[in-house]
């Protein structure tokens, strides 16, 4: 369990975080632009980079790419989760009106259900994570040359 409770606790923190930011930017109501959308990948670059360096400072000289990677992967997809659980339960409890005034901002031009809506949010932070893990490894993985 001590080798995931750090990923965890990372993956909560950053869900955290993005809810956070989700619900300031609905005060100003910018939050159905996408646009905004992309400073929750820096959010999770921050977090997943944050969860590997502390992760790397527990394990020591026992750190690896993969253990790295895998810590990295499993704080993303937590964070992912969680927020994609609660931006599920704010587009159908909080703010119904939440899918037209997104179609609205983006002219898409047909309806789309809360399922498209919420799977694209799942894909999309999954995949945000992914390249994040992949990215921020590239930063702690031992180096191979000689010199």
């Amino acid at each position: 369990m001590k080798k995931v409770s750090l990923p965890i606790r990372f993956g909560l923190i950053m869900s955290v975080i993005l809810i956070a930011y989700f619900l300031i930017l609905s005060l100003f109501n910018i939050h159905t632009n996408p646009v905004y959308s992309f400073l929750n990948a820096f959010i999770t670059v921050f977090g997943i980079y944050e969860t590997v360096r502390y992760y790397k400072l527990e394990q020591g000289d026992d750190f690896s790419y993969s253990k790295g990677i895998i810590a990295g992967l499993i704080s993303g997809f937590i964070a992912t989760v969680v927020f994609s659980i609660f931006f599920l339960f704010y587009i159908t409890e909080i703010n119904s009106d939440f899918i037209p005034g997104l179609l609205e901002t983006t002219n898409y031009g047909s309806d789309v259900s809360v399922g498209v809506v919420t799977f694209t949010v799942i894909v999309m932070g999954f995949a945000t994570t992914v390249i994040s893990a992949l990215t921020v490894m590239q930063y702690f993985k031992k180096s191979w040359n000689a010199s």
